[in-house]
């Protein structure tokens, strides 16, 4: 019994071992098919018993749930009682176990391998799935993201809200302080949106501008090829006073024809002007109102003085107070409507190229004032019909419409005119027409020509003067008195002067002049040979002046005025005819007027050329400048009356050069005790402080400096019209000229006005020219 326990021990212990051997053959096997690919398929046999087939799909069938080792033993437990005898034996190396083996090995294989490849797909999967949940977690991540900010932002206005209405309640100066400042900042972008716009239209229209300077000049004769227009604009019909504004005549209540009514608001409208208190005025006025009433107001109305105009003239002013307050939206319908005419009226087509007209408005009807005591003054200036208006233009253009009712005086299409259209005045009787702006091609060509005349007589003038000295001593007393009336129009710019008949005003020029004009001191003033003028030039303007003449000229006087009345002719022998005619003979297109031209430009060019210094800040050059253009007005008499705001505006002035000089004062103590701080104890904010103060200092009194230069500029052109001689007698080109080589802006000297009306100079000129 004991043998057989320790056979049966033996056998047992043998049948584990060659177990364990099979199980590590297996899985080594199944580590070699892995590697091999498809080396399973060619190692697998299919079985022949069925015992083994039912072997076989029972493991199949449990592969999925199992591991490799499990299936393993699960097909050693279900085999056979005698197959496992033949395990535990000795023969190891029987076809039959082998075949076996071999059977359960591949078994094995291929469920490891369906057990993977399920396994790979389930963690494909998974993967899949992983993906999935990570995406949908970070678009959820983002959305938290978003509506985290979206409650931050929330909660930050919600405090700004909340710190601002803290602000308003504790300090609403500060917030009126940061209004202003806000809009002190929006000012200040309109600002500069408006400058960028107005940069942006003048390049328009500069672009836009036609340079006819650079073109060849057309023929003296022939001014223009074609002109089209709308013709003139004609004052609007008379509108009747409402019924609440009464006439009364010696104290009882009279209806007014339209007419009548009509001229005697013209009255009415002036009633406390100084005119309508002068004797000459209202007799004019009263004169030809009563040509146009009825006949049945000729008869009711007999004399000036009882008729009461005081309720029109208070209609009128209450008319003016509401022009002066109407609102914005009104002004801007009468902006708009002015606009609206200008365009209509305002332009013509000169040459192909688009020109304005200068007056395209008629002159509306009213009462004649004149200058000084004009001996028509208060006469009645006619309202002006289409059937007084002749219209010129080119054959080939449009005619302008008469308005509805009328028609032309005529129609003509003369181009060596350039007027556009012309009537008679009722007053004197004289043409007046319609003409281009200053800025056109025709007045810019008509400009630049008078200048170069001029400047054609620098070169001939000293033979001209040297004729007129031996005319001095000439046996004929025309040839003496023409020598002499050259010799004052060439020396004090005067006027050639016109005759003039007896219902104009008493205004005189050179050949015109009067004995009583002149008184002769042989010694005045510590001066020689000095004659005094006194007489009304132009426009009633006063020309008073004591200048020291030559002594032969001196002489000729004295004969001229021998044995004459003071009412007769200084020079009874020439007239202004005769004068132009010899001036014509000494260069061609010489007249006394060039001589006027030539003496101020030159002047002009002599002051500017000794006033201005290259060290000079512009303030100072501009007031040197205006210095030699007043040299120019008073050579050629341009005076005018002080202009009535003038004390308050000099007060006004004063008073902000005393504020100056008191900032000033400060700031000086301020620097003192910033340069004392810096002494005691230095250190870099001292010395900045220090620099600031001085820097404020020298600001302050470049700012007191150009105070004191207006003030100098306007005292001294207190009764000085610059003005005139700027426009008509001066050369342009030597403002522009001057103002290139001293870095003068020539906005300062010309306005916009006078820059469009020498335009042609600004372009043409360089800083080299001189007249």
């Amino acid at each position: 019994m004991k043998l057989e326990k320790e056979g049966h021990e033996k056998s047992r212990r043998t049948h584990e071992r060659s177990e364990k051997k099979s199980t590590h053959s297996s899985k080594d096997r199944g580590k070699d098919a892995e590697l091999n690919g498809k080396h399973r398929h060619s190692s697998k046999k299919r079985p022949s018993d069925p015992g083994e087939r039912q072997q076989e799909s029972a493991v199949s069938s449990s592969g999925v749930k199992h591991e490799a080792g499990e299936a393993d033993m699960d097909v050693d437990a279900t085999a056979d009682p005698d197959e496992r005898t033949r395990h535990d034996g000795p023969q190891k190396s029987s076809p039959a176990g082998h075949n076996h083996t071999l059977k359960i090995r591949s078994k094995s294989c291929k469920e490891r391998l369906n057990h993977k490849e399920k396994k790979d797909l389930n963690h494909e999967d998974g993967n899949l799935k992983k993906e999935r949940n990570k995406d949908s977690n970070q678009g959820d991540g983002e959305e938290k993201k978003k509506m985290k900010k979206k409650r931050v932002k929330e909660e930050e206005q919600e405090k700004n809200q909340q710190s601002a209405k803290k602000r308003k309640k504790q300090s609403p100066e500060h917030d009126k302080a940061e209004k202003k400042v806000k809009k002190e900042g929006d000012a200040g972008e309109e600002q500069k949106k408006r400058e960028r716009g107005k940069k942006e239209d003048k390049k328009d229209e500069e672009s836009d501008k036609w340079k006819w300077w650079e073109e060849s000049k057309s023929s003296d004769s022939q001014k223009w090829s074609r002109l089209e227009h709308n013709g003139p604009y004609f004052a609007p019909e008379y509108d009747p006073l409402p019924a609440s504004v009464p006439f009364y005549y010696d104290g009882q209540l009279l209806k007014l024809s339209p007419a009548t009514e009509e001229i005697a608001t013209f009255y009415a409208k002036m009633l406390d002007h100084e005119y309508t208190s002068k004797e000459a005025f209202q007799n004019n006025f009263f004169t030809d109102w009563r040509e146009e009433m009825t006949s049945e107001e000729r008869k009711q109305i007999k004399t000036l003085s009882k008729c009461d105009f005081s309720h029109m003239h208070k209609h009128f002013l209450e008319k003016s107070e509401e022009r002066k307050n109407m609102t914005k939206e009104e002004k801007q319908v009468l902006k708009e409507e002015s606009s609206r005419l200008v365009e209509e009226y305002g332009f013509c087509v000169l040459d192909g190229h688009r020109e304005k007209i200068g007056n395209f408005k008629l002159e509306p009807p009213g009462l004649f004032r004149g200058r000084g005591e004009h001996p028509k003054m208060g006469k009645l200036k006619k309202r002006i019909q289409p059937e007084h208006v002749a219209i010129n233009c080119s054959q080939d253009a449009k005619i302008p419409e008469a308005p509805a009712g009328h028609r032309w005086k005529r129609v003509q299409h003369d181009n060596t005119v350039t007027w556009l259209a012309s009537w008679l005045e009722n007053i004197h009787g004289r043409p007046k027409y319609i003409m281009l702006n200053p800025s056109s091609k025709l007045k810019g060509e008509k400009d630049w020509q008078k200048y170069e005349t001029a400047r054609q007589l620098k070169v001939c003038v000293n033979a001209i003067r040297k004729q007129y000295k031996r005319d001095w001593t000439s046996r004929e007393m025309k040839s003496r008195q023409r020598g002499v009336a050259i010799y004052f129009i060439d020396k004090l710019a005067l006027r050639a002067g016109n005759e003039k008949d007896e219902e104009s005003a008493d205004t005189v020029g050179c050949c015109s002049l009067r004995v009583e004009h002149i008184s002769l001191h042989r010694r005045l003033d510590g001066l020689e040979h000095v004659v005094e003028f006194d007489f009304l030039g132009k426009d009633s303007i006063r020309y008073y002046n004591k200048v020291p003449v030559e002594k032969q000229v001196f002489k000729n006087l004295k004969l001229f005025i021998k044995h004459k009345d003071p009412e007769d002719d200084l020079f009874d022998r020439i007239t202004t005819v005769n004068l132009n005619k010899a001036l014509n003979e000494c260069m061609p297109g010489l007249t006394a007027k060039v001589f006027r031209t030539f003496n101020a430009s030159t002047t002009l060019q002599d002051q500017l050329n000794k006033l201005t210094a290259e060290d000079m800040t512009v303030e100072e050059k501009i007031l040197s400048y205006n210095r030699a253009n007043r040299a120019v007005a008073i050579l050629c008499n341009h005076q005018r009356a002080a202009p009535k705001t003038f004390e308050k505006s000099m007060q006004l002035l004063q008073e902000k050069i005393q504020k100056k000089k008191e900032q000033i004062e400060e700031a000086k103590r301020e620097l003192k005790a910033a340069k004392k701080a810096h002494r005691d104890a230095p250190s870099d904010r001292c010395r900045k402080l220090v620099e600031k103060k001085e820097k404020l200092v020298q600001r302050l009194c470049e700012q007191l400096k150009k105070l004191q230069l207006q003030e100098t500029d306007r005292e001294e052109n207190k009764v000085i019209a610059l003005g005139t001689s700027k426009l008509n007698y001066l050369d342009p080109r030597i403002t522009v000229a001057w103002c290139k080589k001293h870095n003068v802006p020539i906005e300062k000297i010309y306005n916009k006005t006078q820059r469009d009306k020498f335009t042609w100079a600004i372009h043409m000129t360089d800083e080299s020219f001189q007249f």
